[in-house]
């Protein structure tokens, strides 16, 4: 298999980190500098040899990131405890709504499928609204019904392409509560879902195994069985 052939197996589901971009309103956006130039490191090294070691200052809910249950609970798994076997190579399924302002997701959205031990993921389209006022106001979520059913069919990850899996009015975040109490990851602002077929790939979602935090950015993607069609 060529390589080009192997990266149309491969579907990026993942905002790119930049300098200055707001994930969350009421957060600090990413600082992304030079720790050492490479104008600078040429005093370090050898005639035409010359290194950049780049310094980012960010808050974990940036981008695309996972929640772990630490996020959550003090006493709940945090990302250096979660297993690999939760975040990676997990049987995906993509579960399409139709999106509108404020739209709250029941748990009639995930009835006709089989959910157990999947990574499910929920694309209502808003990340069209990406990098725009819109993206912040009356984004689709889930409601606690559906979460609960969530948990009960045993899923292995839920993720969403919106600003939030719960409905940022209710300050209970009930969604998270019930997820992250049943040690099931979240993953938010997601995008190009529609490029993944509804079911038959892999996800991946792996954060930076960090002792003592909650959430972290990931590159989520998706491995498509390249005879499954979107």
């Amino acid at each position: 298999m060529s390589d080009q052939d192997r990266e149309q197996n491969f579907v990026d589901v993942s905002h790119t980190v930049e300098h200055g971009m707001i994930t969350y309103k009421g957060l600090p956006a990413p600082l992304i500098c030079d720790f050492l130039s490479r104008e600078a490191s040429k005093d370090h090294y050898a005639e035409g040899t010359e290194f950049s070691i780049g310094r980012i200052d960010m808050v974990a809910n940036t981008g695309t990131y996972l929640d772990s249950p630490f996020h959550r609970y003090a006493h709940g798994k945090d990302l250096s405890q979660l297993p690999l076997a939760s975040l990676a190579d997990l049987e995906g399924i993509v579960v399409q709504v139709e999106s509108s302002k404020g739209q709250a997701i029941d748990a009639s959205a995930f009835a006709n499928f089989e959910l157990q031990g999947k990574a499910v993921l929920v694309q209502t389209g808003w990340d069209q609204h990406w990098g725009t006022d819109q993206y912040f106001e009356d984004h689709p979520y889930l409601t606690k019904e559906a979460a609960q059913y969530l948990v009960d069919q045993q899923v292995a990850l839920v993720g969403i392409d919106s600003l939030n899996i719960d409905d940022t009015r209710d300050g209970h975040r009930p969604v998270h509560t019930l997820l992250l109490g049943a040690e099931i990851p979240i993953v938010e602002h997601l995008c190009n879902l529609q490029a993944l077929p509804r079911q038959g790939f892999k996800f991946f979602s792996v954060p930076v195994k960090v002792k003592n935090f909650g959430t972290f950015p990931v590159r989520a993607f998706g491995l498509v069985d390249p005879t499954q069609e979107a």
